[in-house]
């Protein structure tokens, strides 16, 4: 005898309660990353272009410090002269 029916309805009522459960509610990147502040502690100008997003940092003397996207802070931290703060 063949269990097919019941294979069948057991799916039905397991899809129907997943069906009702709340889903989560998805954040844009950009929401849930807040930007990351740099410090140049070099002795000249710096300018450095972001390695994911293509946007140029410039930091203009000793001690100026830049707002920097989350995508890019990875990067950044391989500058020797740029602490995260």
């Amino acid at each position: 005898m063949c269990n097919c029916g019941k294979k069948r309805n057991e799916y039905s009522q397991q899809s129907n309660v997943a069906a009702t459960q709340p889903k989560p509610q998805m954040i844009p990147a950009m929401q849930q990353n807040t930007n990351s502040v740099f410090e140049y502690t070099g002795k000249t100008a710096l300018t450095v272009m972001g390695s994911i997003t293509g946007r140029r940092y410039r930091f203009n003397r000793p001690g100026d410090m830049q707002s920097i996207d989350p995508r890019d802070a990875a990067g950044m931290m391989a500058v020797p002269v740029l602490q995260r703060r």
